[in-house]
């Protein structure tokens, strides 16, 4: 049950690959050899009522983005669950923040493998 499900979300979710064994991050646009699935509405979240009132089962489940591994460590640095649950829940909206399009103006240029480590928050 659980493969159907993966299998499912990322036919509608994965970018047409250039060449066996590589995609694109929906952020950054770089060919990496493996993408991380970034739930757009994040799982801790998905019993919120608010969110059972705004966006269907199916939705929820189905939110996902398919980020580098930078991407969605930053991602999770600059935002909390609850900001991504209510104001960053499309690919869209979260390239259109200004830390999240800081990062990835910065790294698109780099090459896979690139290693990133972040400051702790406060």
């Amino acid at each position: 049950m659980a493969e159907r499900y993966w299998e499912r979300a990322l036919e509608r979710h994965a970018r047409p690959a250039t060449a066996p064994g590589e995609t694109a991050c929906e952020l950054c646009g770089r060919e990496v050899a493996r993408l991380t699935r970034h739930h757009l509405i994040p799982r801790t979240r998905h019993s919120n009522r608010r969110n059972k009132r705004d966006f269907d089962r199916a939705e929820v489940h189905d939110r996902i983005a398919l980020l580098c591994r930078p991407c969605h460590s930053n991602v999770h640095r600059c935002l909390s669950n609850r900001d991504l649950e209510r104001e960053y829940n499309t690919v869209e909206r979260l390239a259109g923040h200004p830390c999240i399009r800081r990062f990835t103006d910065w790294i698109k240029d780099r090459p896979d493998g690139t290693s990133v480590s972040f400051a702790r928050r406060r």
